[in-house]
């Protein structure tokens, strides 16, 4: 996203450079997204999945650039921490059997990731947070040597002057001091992105703030970290936390915002309000200046690259994160962020597909549900959701007052399914595709099993007969034995 990272240190006037090529971008887009015609084009998907290498024992094996140097498939490349790789699948037409098609393709890089792996001996892991991930595996030494993760340590660190402060409460409790960004690199995640038309970007963005927490509920796959039972998807907490440029806490930072986000509010114009948000709230933290002059661009009748104002936003994690794309004749979209790995491929495409038509579904009519949930209630139900899963009670839009209204997160998932398919149907899926997705992700709540839930269970049976640590190894192999079985989580036995 933006500029490559070719430098780790920044002088004050490359500082002051960036900041005013932010507000020259920030011009340039309004006038793009003014142009007749811009970003217009039929819904597309995409989707990027981050996974752990790990050794013949499942602990991480720190082998990524190697790994990377034995493959020429453009679809993979480098994570922050030597023990994760990312690959990005090929955007797609939404009509038609699209959840098929990206199951095919996850399954040809997959493929070819394991093969360049096992050059290496390591193995492929789809999994929120590794359970087997033990402090040792992490620090300094974890980052992936690469000037651009190198530089964003550096910024964090700087600004924070001080070690990141973990703390999560769950089944157990976890507090940790930690010095560097690495933690970050203990969350892996399935991110899928839509094309969005500009003029329908708030109606759309709004609707994916709202679909994402019931969804995330129903995905749950990280609950285990260094050794602790803690959230249904600890992710949410570990990643705000391990990124937190703020500085200790005190009445000097309370105003301030963290860089991971589930925003400030309901979007009210459009995409340029959250890219002018963005800039506005957060300091630049790589302050690379490229050469073109946005302004110029847009003026002659070009689509600008804005490539100063796309590496900024690339350092604002938002769960749902407003994207600009130059290529062609330029678009925006959503990335919407939330969603964990694994645990199969066919739970990971059911969850995009819940996730993508329950957004679109609630689209339709979401001018009529926001003045009845207040924006701090959203945020609340994310929270709710990462913390407790299937156990959440999120609080919803009702018809009539008072509202919202509680309800239990199984019963909501229950009355959002349809609304779900009714968003996939009306942009073109095939409506067996979309039952299909969509019944498995009824099968999984209605039996309340979720990968989150299977690794609690299993590893509650294996700790009656050996240490922790020893049951988190075998809880993993059991783990990667079902995943490479294809099976959905909720058909995985627990004894």
């Amino acid at each position: 996203m933006g500029l490559a990272i070719q430098q780790e240190e920044f002088t004050p006037k490359e500082h002051e450079r960036f900041v005013q090529r932010l507000a020259e971008s920030l011009e340039a887009l309004r006038a793009l997204l003014r142009r007749p015609g811009f970003g217009v084009g039929p819904t597309t998907m995409g989707a990027e999945l981050e996974v752990y290498l790990v050794d013949r024992a499942g602990y991480p094996l720190p082998v990524n650039q190697l790994v990377l140097a034995q493959s020429k498939d453009e679809r993979l490349t480098l994570e922050i921490n030597r023990f994760n790789m990312e690959m990005n699948v090929r955007p797609s037409l939404l009509a038609g059997r699209p959840f098929t098609a990206l199951r095919a393709e996850f399954e040809d890089v997959l493929k070819e990731l394991g093969r360049a792996a096992a050059t290496q001996g390591a193995r492929v892991a789809a999994i929120g947070i590794l359970p087997t991930l033990r402090q040792a595996d992490l620090g300094k030494g974890a980052l992936t040597q690469q000037a651009r993760y190198r530089a964003l340590n550096a910024a964090i660190r700087k600004r924070r002057n001080g070690p990141f402060q973990v703390a999560i409460a769950g089944d157990d409790t976890l507090n940790l001091s930690w010095d560097d960004v690495t933690l970050e690199g203990a969350n892996t995640s399935l991110q899928f992105h839509l094309r969005v038309a500009p003029e329908d970007f708030a109606h759309v963005y709004n609707a994916a703030q709202l679909a994402t927490a019931p969804v995330l509920a129903a995905s749950g796959n990280s609950p285990l970290f260094l050794g602790k039972r803690l959230w249904e998807e600890t992710r949410v907490a570990l990643f705000q936390q391990a990124t937190d440029d703020r500085g200790e806490a005190g009445d000097d930072v309370a105003h301030l915002h963290p860089r991971v986000t589930f925003g400030h509010g309901w979007v009210r114009e459009g995409v340029h309000e959250l890219f002018s948000e963005a800039v506005a709230l957060y300091p630049p933290l790589l302050p690379v200046v490229g050469d073109e002059s946005p302004l110029e661009v847009v003026a002659a009748g070009g689509v600008p690259g804005l490539a100063e104002l796309r590496l900024h936003q690339s350092t604002v994690w938002s769960w749902n994160r407003a994207i600009y794309d130059p290529h062609g004749d330029g678009h925006v979209r959503i990335e919407l962020r939330a969603l964990p790995a694994g645990p199969t491929l066919v739970d990971m495409v059911a969850n995009g597909a819940f996730l993508l038509g329950l957004t679109l579904g609630l689209a339709e009519r979401v001018d009529a549900l926001l003045p009845a949930l207040p924006f701090w209630q959203a945020r609340r139900n994310f929270k709710q959701a990462a913390q407790k899963g299937l156990d959440a009670v999120m609080l919803w839009p009702a018809e009539v007052a008072p509202s919202p209204r509680p309800v239990p997160v199984v019963d909501l998932v229950k009355q959002l399914l349809p609304v779900a398919r009714r968003g996939l149907t009306e942009h073109g899926v095939d409506p067996e595709e979309a039952d299909a997705m969509l019944d498995i992700i009824a099968q999984r709540v209605a039996l309340r099993r979720t990968g989150s839930r299977w690794q609690r269970e299993v590893l509650a049976k294996l700790e009656a007969h050996m240490p922790r640590p020893d049951a988190m190894a075998a809880l993993l192999e059991r783990y990667l034995q079902h995943a490479e079985e294809g099976l959905p989580v909720h058909t995985w036995p627990v004894d």
